[in-house]
Protein backbone atom coordinates (compact mmCIF):
# COMPACT_ATOMS: atom_id res chain seq x y z
CA UNK A 1 0.00 0.00 0.00
CA UNK A 2 1.34 3.42 -0.99
CA UNK A 3 -0.70 5.75 1.19
CA UNK A 4 -1.03 9.45 0.42
CA UNK A 5 -2.26 11.46 3.42
CA UNK A 6 -4.04 14.67 2.40
CA UNK A 7 -4.34 17.46 4.97
CA UNK A 8 -6.51 20.49 4.05
CA UNK A 9 -5.48 23.58 6.02
CA UNK A 10 -6.48 27.18 6.61
CA UNK A 11 -4.60 29.13 9.27
CA UNK A 12 -3.45 25.95 11.03
CA UNK A 13 -0.02 27.12 12.20
CA UNK A 14 -0.85 25.94 15.69
CA UNK A 15 -1.49 22.33 14.62
CA UNK A 16 0.39 21.64 11.39
CA UNK A 17 3.78 20.84 12.98
CA UNK A 18 2.29 18.26 15.31
CA UNK A 19 0.26 16.73 12.50
CA UNK A 20 3.17 16.36 10.09
CA UNK A 21 5.53 15.14 12.80
CA UNK A 22 3.06 12.44 13.84
CA UNK A 23 2.72 11.33 10.22
CA UNK A 24 6.51 11.27 9.78
CA UNK A 25 6.70 8.67 12.54
CA UNK A 26 4.62 6.27 10.44
CA UNK A 27 6.92 4.33 8.04
CA UNK A 28 4.00 3.09 5.96
CA UNK A 29 3.01 6.56 4.69
CA UNK A 30 4.10 7.30 1.12
CA UNK A 31 3.64 11.08 1.15
CA UNK A 32 2.17 13.94 3.19
CA UNK A 33 0.18 16.43 1.10
CA UNK A 34 -0.75 19.76 2.71
CA UNK A 35 -3.38 21.72 0.77
CA UNK A 36 -3.57 25.35 1.81
CA UNK A 37 -6.70 27.38 1.16
CA UNK A 38 -5.15 30.83 1.60
CA UNK A 39 -3.72 30.88 5.11
CA UNK A 40 -2.73 34.28 6.48
CA UNK A 41 -0.53 32.89 9.25
CA UNK A 42 2.69 30.89 8.79
CA UNK A 43 1.04 27.54 8.08
CA UNK A 44 2.77 27.18 4.70
CA UNK A 45 6.19 28.12 6.03
CA UNK A 46 5.89 25.60 8.82
CA UNK A 47 4.73 22.86 6.43
CA UNK A 48 7.53 23.54 3.97
CA UNK A 49 10.08 23.33 6.78
CA UNK A 50 9.37 19.61 7.24
CA UNK A 51 11.94 17.51 5.44
CA UNK A 52 12.72 13.86 5.01
CA UNK A 53 10.52 10.86 4.37
CA UNK A 54 7.69 10.67 3.81
CA UNK A 55 7.88 13.63 1.45
CA UNK A 56 5.87 16.75 2.25
CA UNK A 57 4.11 18.31 -0.74
CA UNK A 58 2.48 21.73 -0.29
CA UNK A 59 -0.36 22.50 -2.70
CA UNK A 60 -2.03 25.89 -2.93
CA UNK A 61 -5.73 25.88 -3.64
CA UNK A 62 -8.77 28.10 -3.58
CA UNK A 63 -10.41 28.22 -0.18
CA UNK A 64 -13.07 25.58 0.33
CA UNK A 65 -12.81 22.17 1.91
CA UNK A 66 -14.03 20.25 -1.16
CA UNK A 67 -11.76 22.20 -3.51
CA UNK A 68 -8.77 21.59 -1.24
CA UNK A 69 -9.47 17.88 -0.80
CA UNK A 70 -9.86 17.39 -4.54
CA UNK A 71 -6.65 19.34 -5.22
CA UNK A 72 -4.79 17.13 -2.78
CA UNK A 73 -6.13 13.98 -4.39
CA UNK A 74 -5.09 15.26 -7.82
CA UNK A 75 -1.53 15.78 -6.57
CA UNK A 76 -1.30 12.37 -4.89
CA UNK A 77 0.81 9.57 -6.36
CA UNK A 78 -0.20 6.84 -3.90
CA UNK A 79 -2.66 4.05 -4.67
CA UNK A 80 -4.58 4.73 -1.45
CA UNK A 81 -5.79 8.09 -0.12
CA UNK A 82 -6.50 9.18 3.44
CA UNK A 83 -7.99 12.57 4.26
CA UNK A 84 -6.90 13.92 7.64
CA UNK A 85 -7.63 17.15 9.50
CA UNK A 86 -4.64 19.09 10.81
CA UNK A 87 -5.88 18.79 14.40
CA UNK A 88 -6.32 15.01 14.23
CA UNK A 89 -3.96 12.11 14.96
CA UNK A 90 -4.25 8.62 13.55
CA UNK A 91 -4.54 5.62 15.87
CA UNK A 92 -1.87 2.99 16.36
CA UNK A 93 -1.87 0.32 13.66
CA UNK A 94 -3.83 2.59 11.33
CA UNK A 95 -2.19 0.94 8.32
CA UNK A 96 -3.41 -2.49 9.42
CA UNK A 97 -6.95 -1.20 9.80
CA UNK A 98 -6.84 0.42 6.36
CA UNK A 99 -5.41 -2.59 4.54
CA UNK A 100 -7.76 -5.01 6.27
CA UNK A 101 -10.82 -2.86 5.55
CA UNK A 102 -10.11 -2.30 1.86
CA UNK A 103 -9.33 -5.99 1.36
CA UNK A 104 -12.79 -7.02 2.52
CA UNK A 105 -15.35 -7.95 -0.16
CA UNK A 106 -17.65 -5.10 -1.06
CA UNK A 107 -15.83 -2.45 1.00
CA UNK A 108 -15.07 0.67 -1.04
CA UNK A 109 -13.94 3.00 1.76
CA UNK A 110 -13.45 3.24 5.48
CA UNK A 111 -13.05 5.64 8.37
CA UNK A 112 -12.32 5.67 12.08
CA UNK A 113 -14.27 6.57 15.17
CA UNK A 114 -13.36 9.85 16.84
CA UNK A 115 -12.12 10.65 20.30
CA UNK A 116 -12.16 14.38 20.97
CA UNK A 117 -9.58 15.61 23.46
CA UNK A 118 -9.53 18.83 25.42
CA UNK A 119 -7.41 21.65 24.07
CA UNK A 120 -8.43 24.41 26.48
CA UNK A 121 -10.69 22.81 29.08
CA UNK A 122 -9.26 21.57 32.34
CA UNK A 123 -10.65 19.01 34.77
CA UNK A 124 -12.15 15.52 34.24
CA UNK A 125 -15.75 16.69 34.45
CA UNK A 126 -15.50 19.01 31.48
CA UNK A 127 -13.37 16.57 29.54
CA UNK A 128 -16.09 13.95 29.84
CA UNK A 129 -18.47 16.31 28.05
CA UNK A 130 -16.32 15.86 24.96
CA UNK A 131 -17.65 12.31 24.66
CA UNK A 132 -20.85 13.91 23.32
CA UNK A 133 -18.87 14.96 20.26
CA UNK A 134 -17.97 11.32 19.57
CA UNK A 135 -21.46 9.80 19.61
CA UNK A 136 -22.17 10.17 15.90
CA UNK A 137 -18.97 8.40 14.83
CA UNK A 138 -20.14 5.31 16.70
CA UNK A 139 -23.52 4.86 15.09
CA UNK A 140 -23.21 6.24 11.56
CA UNK A 141 -22.09 4.54 8.37
CA UNK A 142 -21.71 7.94 6.66
CA UNK A 143 -18.51 9.41 8.11
CA UNK A 144 -17.68 13.05 8.60
CA UNK A 145 -14.31 14.43 7.54
CA UNK A 146 -12.84 14.33 11.04
CA UNK A 147 -13.10 10.51 10.93
CA UNK A 148 -10.15 10.29 8.48
CA UNK A 149 -11.86 8.80 5.43
CA UNK A 150 -9.69 6.40 3.41
CA UNK A 151 -10.19 4.69 0.05
CA UNK A 152 -8.35 3.55 -3.04
CA UNK A 153 -7.28 6.33 -5.40
CA UNK A 154 -9.06 4.58 -8.28
CA UNK A 155 -12.31 4.57 -6.31
CA UNK A 156 -11.95 8.28 -5.60
CA UNK A 157 -11.62 9.01 -9.33
CA UNK A 158 -14.52 6.75 -10.25
CA UNK A 159 -16.73 8.38 -7.62
CA UNK A 160 -15.99 11.85 -9.00
CA UNK A 161 -14.32 13.33 -5.93
CA UNK A 162 -15.88 15.56 -3.29
CA UNK A 163 -18.88 17.60 -4.46
CA UNK A 164 -17.97 21.29 -4.49
CA UNK A 165 -20.55 22.62 -2.05
CA UNK A 166 -20.37 25.08 0.85
CA UNK A 167 -20.64 22.47 3.61
CA UNK A 168 -21.40 18.76 4.06
CA UNK A 169 -19.08 17.76 1.21
CA UNK A 170 -17.87 14.89 3.37
CA UNK A 171 -21.38 13.57 3.98
CA UNK A 172 -22.35 14.02 0.33
CA UNK A 173 -19.26 12.11 -0.81
CA UNK A 174 -19.93 9.37 1.74
CA UNK A 175 -23.38 8.93 0.22
CA UNK A 176 -21.88 8.54 -3.24
CA UNK A 177 -19.43 5.96 -1.92
CA UNK A 178 -22.10 4.01 -0.04
CA UNK A 179 -24.07 3.69 -3.25
CA UNK A 180 -21.02 1.90 -4.70
CA UNK A 181 -20.39 -0.44 -1.78
CA UNK A 182 -19.78 -0.65 1.96
CA UNK A 183 -18.07 1.98 4.11
CA UNK A 184 -16.44 0.35 7.11
CA UNK A 185 -16.09 2.43 10.28
CA UNK A 186 -13.38 0.55 12.19
CA UNK A 187 -13.32 0.23 16.00
CA UNK A 188 -10.22 2.38 16.37
CA UNK A 189 -10.16 6.08 17.21
CA UNK A 190 -8.75 9.16 15.56
CA UNK A 191 -7.79 11.66 18.24
CA UNK A 192 -9.35 15.03 17.38
CA UNK A 193 -8.96 18.41 19.03
CA UNK A 194 -12.06 19.41 20.94
CA UNK A 195 -11.54 23.11 20.15
CA UNK A 196 -14.81 23.65 18.28
CA UNK A 197 -16.83 21.75 20.84
CA UNK A 198 -15.17 23.61 23.70
CA UNK A 199 -16.21 26.94 22.22
CA UNK A 200 -19.93 26.01 22.16
CA UNK A 201 -20.60 22.47 23.42
CA UNK A 202 -24.40 22.38 23.18
CA UNK A 203 -24.51 24.11 19.83
CA UNK A 204 -21.81 21.87 18.36
CA UNK A 205 -23.49 18.69 19.60
CA UNK A 206 -26.79 19.75 18.05
CA UNK A 207 -25.18 20.65 14.72
CA UNK A 208 -23.13 17.47 14.43
CA UNK A 209 -26.21 15.33 14.89
CA UNK A 210 -28.88 17.52 13.28
CA UNK A 211 -27.10 18.70 10.13
CA UNK A 212 -27.14 15.29 8.39
CA UNK A 213 -30.91 15.13 8.92
CA UNK A 214 -31.43 18.69 7.67
CA UNK A 215 -29.19 18.00 4.67
CA UNK A 216 -31.21 14.87 3.85
CA UNK A 217 -34.40 16.92 4.11
CA UNK A 218 -33.11 19.31 1.48
CA UNK A 219 -31.70 22.23 3.46
CA UNK A 220 -29.05 23.76 1.21
CA UNK A 221 -25.34 23.45 2.05
CA UNK A 222 -25.05 27.24 1.76
CA UNK A 223 -27.66 27.75 4.48
CA UNK A 224 -26.06 25.11 6.70
CA UNK A 225 -22.70 26.83 6.21
CA UNK A 226 -24.17 30.13 7.43
CA UNK A 227 -25.50 28.41 10.52
CA UNK A 228 -22.22 26.59 11.10
CA UNK A 229 -20.14 29.80 10.91
CA UNK A 230 -16.66 29.84 9.46
CA UNK A 231 -16.60 26.35 7.93
CA UNK A 232 -13.17 25.16 6.73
Amino acid sequence: MRLSVIVPVLDEARHIDGCLSALAAQPWIHERIVVDGGSRDDTIRRAEAHRGAPEVIVVRSQRGRALQLNAGAAAATGDTLLFLHADARLPARAADWIEDSLARPGVVAGAFRTRHVAEHWRGPGRARLLRLADIRSRYTSLPYGDQALFLRASTFVQAGGFPVISLMEDLAFSRVLRARGKIRVVPAEVEVSGRRFESAPIRQTLMVNAFPVLFALGVSPARLARWYRNPR
